[in-house]
């Protein structure tokens, strides 16, 4: 019977212990890196037959299926340990990198498998610090988690450059909803090459895609959407319309106020003082 050690509801980290044969179809849902402590790993893809063995280490790309064999070797049982790299970790790790950091000439590789050097000293370091989690059967911190996940994702683009563009290949069909991303992210100085970027597209592309779901343009968008935001802190009587203005993301105070008279009827500070001398009930509240 095998047992499975997991930590992080998401399935992040996952020690597989196993004292006999085992053989089974294995789908890959997210990018993973796997590290074999004791036995052996025969890994069948597409007619193409690996063994991984105690030290060793590989790389699995997501979205791929495969034949797995776990065997024990000299009597000792099969043990592995599982990082994967989830699609929302790889997006916010995608997000604050350097984008100067990234090869120009990586391309996306065929192989769904590949192996790491033998016992590399950082490999061998990242799970020798990981297993004593699973034996002591305390959970990591959240933090801890992500260290260890940051860990592994660079060991993996120290080793292959072109893991660039398998890693953070956000084409479909993993595009970021691009409304989703906006409202989430309206506030920041982005430009809409890396908004594009940031949802899995080219700049042409994003323009076409946010063409079929909005009648404005990205532009006039997000205009409108720091003037809603803006609004209803007014309404709020929370901050004053400098603070406001700046939190919004705009960079330009007397543009704000243009833009906010134009869409509201009234300038900015005028509401902000209607607010602040009639009982006005808050956006988002009822009088019912």
């Amino acid at each position: 019977m095998e047992k499975l050690d997991v930590f992080n509801c998401s399935n992040v980290l996952i020690a597989s212990y196993f004292t006999d044969d085992k053989g089974c179809e294995h789908a890959n849902r997210e990018h993973t890196l796997i590290y074999i402590c004791s036995g052996t790993l025969e890994i069948n893809d597409r007619g193409k037959r690996t063994v991984l063995h105690e030290g060793d280490c590989a790389f699995m790309r997501r979205d791929n299926r495969m034949w797995l064999q776990k065997r024990t070797d000299n009597g000792k049982p099969y043990h592995s340990v599982v990082l994967k790299f989830s699609r929302a970790f790889l997006r916010d790790f995608y997000m604050r990198l350097d984008k100067n950091e990234i090869p120009a000439k990586a391309r996306r590789g065929r192989p769904s498998l590949c192996m790491l050097p033998h016992k590399r000293p950082d490999i061998r370091s990242l799970f020798e610090s990981i297993m004593p989690y699973f034996t002591s059967g305390v959970k990591p911190a959240e933090d801890v988690l992500k260290l260890k996940m940051t860990e592994g994702l660079l060991i993996l683009l120290n080793t292959d450059k072109n893991l660039y563009a398998s890693l953070f290949d956000f084409v479909e069909p993993w595009k970021i909803d691009i409304l989703d991303f906006l409202n989430e992210n309206y506030m920041y100085d982005f430009s809409f090459s890396e908004i594009a970027a940031y949802t899995g597209r080219s700049l042409a592309t994003f323009k076409r895609d946010f063409a079929k779901i909005c009648d404005l343009s990205p532009r006039k968008w997000l205009i409108h959407r720091r003037l809603e935001a803006a609004h209803r802190m007014i309404l709020s009587g929370k901050k004053n319309v400098t603070d406001i203005c700046y939190t919004v993301g705009f960079k330009n105070l007397s543009h704000f106020s243009k833009v906010y008279k134009e869409m509201y009827g009234c300038s900015p500070h005028q509401q902000h003082l209607t607010c602040m001398t009639k009982h006005i009930e808050p956006a988002g509240k009822s009088t019912l």
